[in-house]
């Protein structure tokens, strides 16, 4: 099977380093691997999701030599796609609505994240849907992650039942981002670990729209110098995208990559410094990544 891999970011901002790392490990990946390689959009947030900056990051990405092999994928004109999912899944009987808040579920969690099933068996009196859940009946979720080794998910505990569909009317990431994988034809989802406890829930959903799931392999997320991971919520700087050879170097660096080839990199040219990185990636097959700058 064509090794297909992506990288798909939420466009609320111009890409940080932490956001690069992810990026270059999937297009690694990939690379190695002589696949494929996709950019996906996901823009269904569309009170956080900026036009101008989806096409910054994607100009950043060409900047630092990451180009698709594909049109970039937009979630905002994929509705249908969506649509479809929850209607099949509608069809199974597993959809309910769900008229909890964010704070309540949050205050009624048995587990951080997971949601206590409160309207499981219907809304309680007086009540309006804010929300669509899907049903999650099985027990447990186990896979091999490329990266990670063996996970192993139970109900109740590490997942819950799942928003599909938000109470502003979109779709939810979890439902979406597990379906645009499977449509898209990606074999290997490359990922920050912060994502690591989504995947039970998306495989849980595939599993009962009758998709088989990818390959998934999380890599560490990039940490601050206070510890906290490099996101925008937390005000990391966007990286330069017009000193391309500096950036992947840092990249690199972050990924584990040999010191030689990042030490190289200055007086390499942009076609050569990635060559060199595919060939770090392919024999070292997983790089073990620092996780802090």
């Amino acid at each position: 099977m064509t090794y297909i891999g992506r990288f798909a970011p939420s466009p609320t901002g111009p890409l940080h380093l932490g956001s690069v790392v992810a990026a270059a490990a999937s297009y690694l990946d990939a690379r190695a691997h002589r696949g494929r390689w996709q950019v996906r959009i996901e823009d269904l947030d569309t009170g956080r999701c900026d036009p101008a900056a989806a096409r910054n990051m994607i100009r950043t990405l060409e900047q630092l030599g990451m180009v698709p092999d594909e049109p970039v994928v937009w979630q905002s004109r994929r509705l249908a796609s969506y649509e479809e999912a929850l209607s099949a899944l509608r069809q199974c009987e597993v959809l309910y609505p769900c008229a909890c808040t964010r704070a309540q579920v949050r205050r009624r969690a048995p587990h951080p994240g997971v949601y206590a099933g409160t309207c499981r068996q219907g809304l309680p009196p007086d009540t309006r849907p804010r929300s669509l859940r899907v049903r999650l009946d099985a027990p447990s979720d186990q896979f091999t992650d490329r990266f990670a080794g063996p996970q192993h998910s139970e109900q109740g505990i590490d997942f819950g039942d799942p928003v599909v569909r938000r109470a502003d009317g979109s779709v939810a990431y979890v439902l979406a981002g597990a379906v645009d994988d499977v449509v898209c034809g990606v074999t290997d989802v490359v990922r920050g670990d912060d994502l690591l406890p989504t995947t039970a829930t998306q495989r849980l959903l595939l599993g009962l729209l009758g998709m088989t799931p990818p390959r998934y392999a999380h890599i560490p997320v990039v940490l601050g110098a206070d510890g906290r991971k490099l996101s925008k919520q937390n005000h990391a700087p966007p990286v330069d995208p017009t000193a391309p050879t500096r950036v992947l170097r840092d990249t690199f660096d972050l990924l584990g990559l040999p010191h030689d080839v990042t030490k190289r990199a200055a007086n390499m040219p942009l076609a050569a410094l990635w060559e060199a990185g595919v060939q770090a990636w392919r024999d070292q097959l997983r790089p073990a990544a620092p996780t802090s700058l």
